[in-house]
């Protein structure tokens, strides 16, 4: 779909052998068609770098292409109304290019059998116009030693070769939009392959374990104790046999195998940004918990970036000032509603853009909740609150004039204030992934209740593990619903993608 490319340099193409467009009806054949084509391509170039490095012998400039798939429908069709995904709203043709097609396989398959049972349709399999960056092709976490370019020294490594271009990486689908030029294919899915190569690398960068160890259900959290509970608690589970679970993933992709008590090698001794950890399940229904420290920007980054694996539900398990008298230090709250104050996703999602509460996701919380805690029906307003959680963008918001914050939280009803959550849910409406946030209170600044260093440690003992218990519990309930019922169509806009 994307034919914008980098300037041409007067050196002649040496490109891999033209790619017959292939039409299929089995999505497991056509997947293997464009991974077959995407290893190809990349071989090429990575294969042309190495040789090109050691001899420094320039005879042209390399170029391979990513692969796509597109699809032509004549009719308006009516597919399953129940269904917010696998299905395109008028005729046309639409298509995507495919980056990574062994990660996204699974995935792939799913959406590319969808579209063909929906309209009753085959796939074609080509060579896009969209050039692979050689950076790109190498994959995140590749290391290529500095010997290998001496024999390009002289000559910017993209007169050589597609570096990756971000005139040609943003979130025009995604955001709504995207226009296709007249005469042109209409988008298949949500991100294009340069944009999801892009996140790919800064996942690995940020979070210091390779994409293929997340998992389709994502916690966020803002605090290390989580952390060190959840790892404790993987550690064990792993020892155990691994209770359904196959692996325990840390931070330099460090694995400890179910059945073992122990990682296969030792952890890394730098911790990245925003760490991640992955207990993991063959079928990428398990668990990945990520601490992405304090701050919107961290959380907007980390959400950009998970986006592109398609994860199935994301949700908020942090720490929140607590806003009421009737609140306790240790209480709960299921966020119904937010208040913007973040800024950060001010130019791609407008503050006046609603984000509603997604009832499989807020159920599956308070049902959580309830098993956990022992409390029901209730009972259980003793210790958890149902309302607005209001996002801000500075910690130290009750060092200047109070009166102007307090007068908005007090109109919007906020019963919470955190720097994260309306972030990660409104990342998750933009990305039509869904959400969800439950916030333990830990303070209490409109009443002159902070944690004193004695009171904090007791706190974070009591109730971290309770709290993190209930965010696995919800997942797991999540992972336990069939995918399109938890996709909402709640997230879905008048023209959508086909590819969920």
């Amino acid at each position: 779909m994307d034919t914008r490319i980098s300037s041409l340099s007067p050196l002649s193409f040496i490109s891999p052998d033209a790619f017959e467009p292939k039409v299929f009806d089995n999505a497991e054949e056509a997947v293997d068609a464009l991974t077959a084509l995407y290893e190809r391509n990349t071989k090429f170039l990575i294969d042309s770098f190495g040789d090109l490095g050691r001899s420094g012998n320039i005879t042209g400039r390399y170029r391979a292409f990513y692969p796509q798939v597109s699809i032509e429908t004549t009719s308006f069709g009516h597919a399953d109304s129940r269904l917010s995904y696998g299905h395109v709203a008028a005729p046309g043709i639409y298509t995507t290019t495919v980056t990574r097609p062994k990660l996204f396989r699974h995935y792939l398959i799913e959406q590319l059998d969808l579209l063909m049972r929906n309209h009753n349709i085959p796939v074609t399999v080509s060579e896009s116009t969209t050039p692979i960056p050689l950076h790109f092709a190498f994959g995140e976490g590749a290391h290529v030693e500095a010997s290998v370019s001496n024999g390009m020294a002289d000559i910017p490594m993209r007169d050589l070769f597609d570096t990756p271009d971000l005139n040609n990486t943003d979130d025009l689908i995604a955001n709504g939009e995207y226009e296709a030029p007249a005469g042109e294919p209409g988008p298949l899915a949500p991100f294009t392959a340069q944009r999801i190569d892009y996140s790919l690398a800064r996942l690995s960068h940020y979070t210091a374990t390779g994409a293929e160890h997340f998992q389709n259900f994502v916690l966020f959290t803002n605090y290390q104790f989580y952390i060190d509970e959840f790892s404790a608690w993987a550690r064990k589970l792993m020892a155990e046999g691994g209770g359904g679970y196959t692996a325990f993933v840390e931070p330099g992709n460090v694995v400890t195998l179910a059945g073992k008590d122990a990682p296969e090698t030792a952890p890394i001794t730098r911790m990245p940004q925003m760490p991640a950890y992955h207990l993991k399940k063959d079928d990428h229904s398990g668990i990945t918990l990520v601490n992405i420290g304090v701050g919107p920007s961290n959380a907007k980054t980390a959400t950009d970036h998970i986006a592109v694996l398609r994860p199935h539900a994301w949700l908020m398990v942090g720490h929140c000032a607590g806003l009421r008298n009737s609140q306790r230090l240790g209480d709960y709250v299921l966020a119904h509603a937010y208040v913007r104050e973040d800024h950060v996703l001010d130019d791609d999602l407008p503050v006046w853009v609603p984000i509603p509460a997604l009832a499989e996701v807020q159920q599956a919380l308070e049902s959580a909740v309830e098993e956990v805690t022992g409390y029901e029906g209730f009972e259980l307003k003793r210790i958890m609150r149902t309302g607005t959680v209001a996002t801000i963008d500075n910690r130290n918001w009750e060092l200047r004039d109070q009166r102007g914050p307090v007068k908005r939280l007090s109109q919007s009803r906020a019963i919470a204030l955190d720097m994260e959550s309306a972030t990660i849910a409104a990342n998750g409406f933009r990305f039509r992934v869904p959400y969800g946030t439950l916030l333990c209170v830990s303070d209490r600044p409109l009443h002159g209740e902070l944690k004193l260093p004695g009171m904090a440690t007791a706190f974070y003992r009591t109730q971290v593990s309770q709290h993190l218990q209930i965010g696995i519990r919800a997942v797991q309930k999540l992972a336990a619903m069939p995918t399109e019922t938890l996709h909402s169509r709640k997230l879905r806009s008048f023209y959508e993608t086909a590819f969920q």
